[in-house]
C-alpha cells in the first residue's frame, strides 16, 4: 500500500459512527444504527401563553442547573382556515435540577393577560423583531462567568420570512438583549423559519451556524428543505452560507438539523434532523391515528393532514460534510394518539447525561422529542435515552466478524473500549504494524477476550495492558467481534 493516510488519534475518544477509521469490514461485521428508548412524558405546555404549537426546544446546562428554552405558540384548526393564537410570539424557559423533572419558574419579566407571573423569557425587540422564531441559546465557552455575552442566541422575527436573523446575548440566560440593531444575516440568505442553531466550535475556534434552506428555491416556490451552514469569528460577521455536503445523498427533506459538537468528543459533530415526507391522501394515511383530526388538518392544507415526520441521525468530522443514515433514528412508534402526524418527532437540541433508570448502571444520555403537535391545547415532550456513545456500533453475530482500521497513531498507555457482548460473545483486539503484520505481544491469540458491557474497559494481552511502547508508531487495529457491539475506543 503506497503512503496511506495516517490518522492521529492522540488520546481523543473515537466513535464508530461511519467508515472514517475503517479499512475493511469482513465476515459479518457491519455498522449498525441504534435507537433511543422512549421514557416518561416529561413536559407539557399547558399554560395559557404556551399551547399546542410549542417547539424548537433547546436544553443547556449551566453548572448544576438545566435550562430548557422553547418557542410558544397555539394554533386552532377548523375546516375553513388556520386560526393563529399568540402564534410564534414568545420564548419561554423551564428549569431542572436533574435534567429529567422540569418546572416553569415565575420570571416576572413580561406581561401576559395582565400578569407577569409566567416563564416568558423573551418576546422580541422593537418593530423589526416582533416575537422570535427559532431561538436556540448556547453558553459561549470563550466568555468568562458573568460576562454580558456569556449566553448567546440567534433568532428571526415572528414572520420568519423577512427581516433576517438577529444576534442576542445574556449574562445569565434570562435577561436578553440585541447585540446590534441590524440582523447579522439578512432575509435574502434564507427564511430562517426553523430552529436556527449556533455554537462555538472549540476545535476550529469559530462560531458555526446551521439553518434551513430551500435547495436554491424558497418556501413559496416549493423548494426542497435542506440545511445551510456558515462560520464567524465574532458572532456578528458571517461567511457566505453554503449547503451541507453529504457522503451519501438521499433525496430527503430535512426540517431541522440539531447539529452539536458531541460533548464527550468535541471534534465530532452529531446531528438529529427531523425528516419531512409528503404523502398523497390514501387508505394508508386514513389507517393512521386521529382520522377526524387529520381530515380537519387536510381541509386547511392537504399536506397538514398527510405529511409525516420522524427523526434521523447524522455525523461529521469537519462540520460541513455529513454522513446521514436514511433509516430512522426515531420512529413514530405505536399508532397512538399524538405521534403519527406532521410536526411530531422533532428532537430537542442538546445532549445531557442523566441517571440510568437501572440502579447502579452508568448514566445515560437524555433528550426530548415532541408529541401531540397541533392537537388539543398543549404540546407534549417525551424524554428519550440512549447509551453513552451508543448511536452507532460495529456489530457482528455470534458467528463472528472482522474489522481492520486504517493506519493510525496514538498517545497514551492503554486502550479502552465502549462495548457490549452477550454471555457467549466477545471482542478481541490485535495491534498490527502499518503493513498489517501483527506486533509481538499484541497478537490476536495473545489478547484476553473482552466480555461484558461497559463504557470504559481496558484491553489486555498476556503481557498486560500497557501499550505505551508503541505510542507514536503508525499501527492498525484488528477487531474480532462475536455477538458484540463496539461503540467507541480511546487510547488514554
Amino acid at each position: 500500500m503506497n503512503n496511506p493516510t495516517v490518522h492521529s488519534l492522540e488520546s481523543k475518544l473515537e466513535l464508530f459512527l461511519d467508515e472514517h477509521l475503517l479499512e475493511s469490514l469482513d465476515e459479518g461485521a457491519t455498522l449498525r444504527l441504534h435507537h433511543p428508548t422512549p421514557r416518561d412524558d416529561a413536559f407539557v405546555t399547558d399554560e395559557s401563553w404556551e399551547g399546542n404549537m410549542c417547539g424548537y426546544f433547546t436544553v443547556i446546562k449551566d453548572g448544576d442547573r438545566y435550562m430548557m428554552y422553547y418557542r410558544t405558540g397555539h394554533c386552532v384548526l377548523d375546516n375553513k382556515e388556520n386560526q393563529p393564537d399568540h402564534f410564534f410570539l414568545t420564548v419561554a424557559l423551564a428549569t431542572s435540577d436533574d435534567g429529567i423533572h422540569w418546572e416553569k419558574p415565575n420570571l416576572g419579566l413580561f406581561e401576559h393577560e395582565g400578569s407577569k407571573q409566567n416563564n416568558i423569557v423573551w418576546v422580541g425587540a422593537g418593530e423589526k423583531l416582533k416575537g422570535v422564531h427559532g431561538f436556540a441559546p448556547f453558553i459561549d465557552q470563550t466568555e468568562p462567568e458573568g460576562s454580558p455575552t456569556r449566553f448567546k442566541a440567534l433568532g428571526a422575527a415572528r414572520s420568519a420570512f423577512q427581516n433576517g436573523l438577529y444576534a442576542m446575548s445574556s449574562p445569565d440566560g434570562i435577561h436578553w438583549s440585541l447585540m446590534q440593531e441590524d440582523p447579522v444575516l439578512d432575509g435574502s440568505v434564507a427564511h430562517f423559519d426553523s430552529q436556527n442553531l449556533a455554537f462555538w466550535d472549540e476545535e476550529s475556534e469559530v462560531y458555526r451556524i446551521y439553518f434551513r434552506n430551500y435547495g436554491g428555491g424558497n418556501y413559496f416556490e416549493g423548494g426542497q428543505r435542506g440545511i445551510d451552514t456558515a462560520t464567524s469569528k465574532d458572532f456578528i460577521h458571517w461567511s457566505e452560507n453554503k449547503p451541507l455536503n453529504w457522503v451519501n445523498s438521499p433525496d430527503e427533506q430535512l426540517y431541522t438539523n440539531q447539529v452539536t459538537p458531541y460533548y464527550r468528543a468535541p471534534h465530532i459533530f452529531l446531528g438529529f434532523p427531523m425528516r419531512y415526507i409528503e404523502y398523497p391522501w390514501s387508505p394508508s394515511i386514513e389507517a393512521l391515528p386521529e382520522l377526524e383530526h387529520r381530515k380537519i388538518r387536510a381541509a386547511v392544507k392537504p399536506r397538514y393532514g398527510s405529511a409525516l415526520t420522524d427523526g434521523l441521525f447524522m455525523s461529521s468530522r469537519d462540520g460541513t460534510t455529513f454522513n446521514r443514515w436514511s433509516e430512522a433514528f426515531i420512529r413514530p412508534g405505536p399508532q397512538l394518539e399524538g405521534n403519527w402526524a406532521y410536526g411530531d418527532n422533532s428532537q430537542s437540541w442538546g445532549l445531557h447525561e442523566t441517571p440510568s433508570s437501572i440502579p447502579g448502571a452508568p448514566p445515560e444520555i437524555s433528550f426530548y422529542v415532541i408529541e401531540n403537535y397541533w392537537r388539543d391545547d398543549a404540546t407534549i415532550l417525551r424524554r428519550h435515552t440512549i447509551r453513552q456513545d451508543g448511536f452507532v456500533s460495529l456489530n457482528a453475530p455470534l458467528s463472528g466478524g472482522e474489522v481492520i482500521t486504517k493506519p493510525l497513531t496514538f498517545t497514551g498507555s492503554k486502550l479502552q473500549l465502549n462495548f457490549s457482548t452477550s454471555a457467549a460473545g466477545s471482542v478481541q483486539v490485535e495491534i498490527q504494524d502499518i503493513d498489517g503484520k501483527p506486533l509481538d505481544g499484541y497478537r490476536l491469540g495473545q489478547c484476553h477476550d473482552v466480555i461484558g458491557d461497559e463504557i470504559e474497559r481496558t484491553v489486555s494481552w498476556e503481557q498486560g495492558s500497557d501499550v505505551s511502547a508503541i505510542a507514536g508508531q503508525s499501527i492498525r487495529l484488528r477487531f474480532i467481534l462475536k455477538d458484540a457491539d463496539l461503540y467507541a475506543m480511546r487510547f488514554c
